[in-house]
């Protein structure tokens, strides 16, 4: 835990020459009254994921930490793109044999997991929770949304200016345990010395744009303190949900 975030949990990985570095945090938010995110950082360098329960549905917290648990089963041995996947569908199984069993009429989860090899991430998401890149002080958002929002961009039904903090920014269509047969979509994006890999809930995203995520990723030095100014944005425009960041330096290069 650190000094600004008593409350909430947060991650370093230890420093390695030639190895990706990063640090995670989550913060419950000034409305919620729990925690329903959860990140996981690999002392490795190699597997990095955020999910986020959702709240709505009930039991997210236990929704989210199930598709954590699922990703940290993954061996130390390499891991391919078709292992990642597999987790988040074991995960999904999981969370609607939990649901039946607690009688719940429906629990879910979004998620977007990293599996870093060399100069190359392999992105796997379900839901809204994003990955960027950053590089030479700019942003690059690495996910697609599934979200009626998102498919309201695509049909041109809203401009970007418009989707931003929309009415229906929480409607997700898909998601870990939403349904029987999940979708997970996966992208390879390359990297290289000095980027930077974000990885968040919809917390960060609903209340710091991508501008001010760049900004603020601008004048900072180390993933901790990225994750702190991150999660600081958020609180200070309301934070009405849990918000969770992973910064990931690459190849032990500062970010600035």
């Amino acid at each position: 835990m650190t000094a600004e975030y008593p409350n909430s949990p947060s991650t370093r990985v230890p420093s390695s020459p030639g190895r990706p570095q990063g640090a995670g945090l989550s913060h419950t938010g000034h409305v919620r009254k729990r925690n329903e995110d959860a990140i996981l950082t690999d002392p490795s360098g190699v597997l990095w994921a955020v999910a986020d329960g959702m709240g709505g549905y009930g039991h997210g917290d236990v929704a989210a930490d199930l598709v954590i648990e699922h990703l940290a089963l993954l061996p130390h041995a390499p891991i391919t793109s078709a292992d990642l996947v597999g987790a988040l569908e074991a995960a999904n199984s999981a969370v609607r044999r939990w649901a039946i069993s607690a009688d719940v009429a429906q629990m879910g989860a979004t998620v977007v997991a990293a599996l870093l090899d060399g100069g190359t991430a392999t992105l796997a998401w379900a839901g809204d929770s994003r990955a960027y890149r950053w590089r030479d002080r700019e942003l690059l958002q690495l996910t697609r949304d599934h979200s009626v929002v998102q498919e309201l961009l695509d049909d041109g039904r809203l401009s970007p200016n418009e989707a931003w903090q929309h009415p229906q920014a929480h409607i997700v269509t898909r998601a870990i345990g939403a349904s029987d047969h999940l979708v997970v979509e996966t992208t390879e994006v390359s990297f290289r010395p000095g980027d930077a890999l974000i990885l968040c809930s919809d917390g960060l995203t609903d209340c710091v744009a991508d501008a001010e995520i760049t900004a603020l990723m601008n004048a900072v030095s180390t993933p901790p303190v990225a994750c702190q100014r991150l999660i600081s944005a958020a609180l200070d425009n309301g934070a009405p949900d849990n918000v969770s960041v992973i910064v990931v330096q690459i190849d032990g290069a500062a970010i600035s």
